[in-house]
């Protein structure tokens, strides 16, 4: 039975191990085809990001094992993705916004309902009126976003990382 558990920096980085080894799963696949190495930057942006304002990560664990999480914090108002082909929507610049900046469920783990149990947990009851997110277009994760309302605002390209969407989601209204 799987249950999800809300960590904080402390617990993540007891597990980042698990962590990793999730990130890898996921995305060495296409359409990511990430190299090993960014499982390591994953550990470093990992530790970079636990002090910020907000921050939640849920994990789904099977027993002890873990088998997905998601993870953001909160981006402060002013605050946007970096690179955007479009300006920002001026009322999405000027709150404070949930940044969700992984999610991921090993391959063999997807289809139960573990991917959007974990978004759930991560997403309710945040005190943000809205929630944002890049997404690779050619994933899969981009047509389950479209379908549970997200809404697709610009494009950016975040340094080597190849062309992202970046997504909105009204969380007052979800």
């Amino acid at each position: 039975m799987i249950r999800y558990m809300h960590m904080d920096s402390a617990e993540a980085v007891a597990r980042i191990g698990q962590l990793r080894e999730v990130y890898a799963a996921v995305f060495s696949l296409p359409p990511y085809n990430e190299a090993p190495e960014m499982a390591d930057k994953f550990v470093g942006w990992n530790h970079e990001e636990s002090g910020h304002a907000g921050l939640d990560l849920v994990a789904a664990l099977d027993d002890d094992r873990l088998v997905g999480f998601a993870y953001g914090y909160t981006m402060p108002p002013g605050d946007w993705w970096h690179g955007t082909d479009r300006p920002t929507p001026e009322h999405l610049k000027a709150a404070e916004k949930f940044a969700v900046m992984e999610w991921a469920v090993r391959p063999e783990q997807r289809g139960k309902g573990i991917g959007r149990r974990l978004m759930d947990e991560l997403l309710t009851g945040r005190r943000e009126p809205y929630a944002t997110l890049t997404v690779n277009p050619a994933a899969e994760a981009r047509a389950l976003y479209g379908r549970w309302g997200w809404r697709y605002l610009a494009s950016t390209r975040p340094g080597k990382m190849p062309g992202m969407d970046v997504m909105a989601l009204d969380l007052q209204s979800a």
